[in-house]
């Protein structure tokens, strides 16, 4: 009951909140349904502080994530009187999903929708097909969300195909990249060397990200590979990272490992970071694929349930198809396969490297290390007069 009363007394100030003048130099920034700092509003906001100080960024945060935050960035906690006096009086809104716990969107306020991956899987409308997605979605909430969007980002020609059938809206496209990729354009050696040696990896070893992607079908966290023994069969050279979708929570569950070589960095802030760290990824239908793709390092896709990933939750092509463009690298579907390309030395071979030239040229044209600068001139309307140089 308190509950209920407190959440009734923070809506009505919200909507006394409403009469409030906007506020022109503030916006509100959030991501994975108020996280943490990350992905493309992370880039923007990093940018925008650089390209327009006189901005001022919030974060929205709930508050089983406020231990997420870093030092020295403002944030607000979801359902406090602080976040619903930012929701209602900041003149920008940037997030990767949305703002839970639903706001008015006022007349004035700028909405950037950017998105956190390209779509591989369906999305929005296009789950109607699947009755297990489509029990389980509202598909007017979905097209009201879609209603408040000034702008859609585009991290390729794909993705904005996809978005525009799948949630059809009067928003603006900014076919301009993703903001989280240009690291892997302006990241040095020294960077990559830091970050590398701070997971533990040594210098001569080979770093193998595995980052699967979550499947409807399941209930937590079930890998389809035991990376205990993919590191026990690829030897002390190689070491094994691994990334458990952020639905499962900060933790893959694999506790401690018999060989030291397997780690679980499903609680690292910053998937990027532990790209940047990677000599190869082995995933299976995640988004990280695409990104990755733009540090033109060998990508193994391990897919031993693709007839049933596609068949509950549908694709737009054929991951696993073998045609330029469609399928990044070698392809296993058993733990015995996975261990034998790197053996052999496929996942590293001409052939899986003219695979991911490919994919690459498809799914990353805009990542030049420059999106975010793009992003943040044209949402926040900042000049290239401005530049300083």
């Amino acid at each position: 009951m308190k509950r209920y009363v407190r959440r009734q007394v923070m809506r009505a100030a919200y909507r006394t909140d409403l009469h409030r003048p906007l506020d022109p130099n503030l916006a509100v920034y959030g991501a994975y349904w108020n996280r943490g700092v990350a992905c493309n509003p992370a880039a923007i906001h990093a940018k925008a502080r650089e390209l327009a100080p006189h901005i001022r960024g919030v974060w929205a945060v709930s508050s089983r994530h406020r231990d997420r935050m870093p030092p020295g960035v403002p944030y607000v906690i979801e359902g406090s009187r602080p976040y619903w006096r930012a929701m209602a009086t900041a003149t920008y809104l940037v997030n990767n999903s949305s703002f839970p716990g639903g706001f008015t969107k006022r007349p004035g306020q700028r909405y950037l929708q950017t998105h956190h991956g390209t779509p591989l899987k369906t999305m929005g409308l296009d789950q109607r097909a699947y009755p297990a997605l489509a029990r389980k979605a509202d598909f007017a909430k979905i097209l009201a969300h879609v209603g408040q969007w000034d702008f859609s980002l585009s991290a390729n020609p794909h993705s904005t195909e996809v978005w525009d059938r799948v949630y059809p809206g009067s928003y603006q496209r900014l076919d301009l990249g993703y903001p989280r990729n240009d690291v892997y354009s302006t990241a040095t050696a020294e960077d990559i060397a830091k970050i590398r040696a701070e997971l533990g990896i040594h210098a001569d070893q080979t770093a193998l990200l595995y980052a699967p992607t979550h499947r409807d079908y399941r209930e937590g966290f079930v890998p389809d590979l035991d990376p205990e023994h993919l590191a026990r069969e690829l030897g002390p050279k190689y070491a094994v990272l691994v990334r458990a979708h952020y639905f499962y929570g900060r933790s893959a569950g694999i506790g401690g490992t018999p060989t030291g070589r397997v780690r679980d960095v499903t609680a690292h802030p910053r998937v990027e970071e532990l790209c940047l760290a990677a000599d190869a990824l082995i995933t299976d239908y995640s988004s990280l694929a695409f990104d990755y793709a733009c540090l033109d390092r060998p990508i193994v896709v391990h897919a031993p349930d693709w007839d049933i990933y596609r068949s509950t939750r549908g694709t737009y092509f054929d991951l696993l198809s073998g045609r330029p463009g469609d399928t990044p690298g070698a392809v296993t579907a058993t733990s015995d396969e996975l261990v034998e390309v790197f053996r052999t030395g496929e996942w590293c071979s001409p052939a899986s490297a003219a695979l991911r030239t490919a994919f690459r040229e498809r799914f990353c044209p805009y990542d030049d290390g420059h999106a975010a600068e793009r992003v943040v001139r044209r949402f926040f309307g900042v000049p290239f007069a401005l530049r300083g140089r």
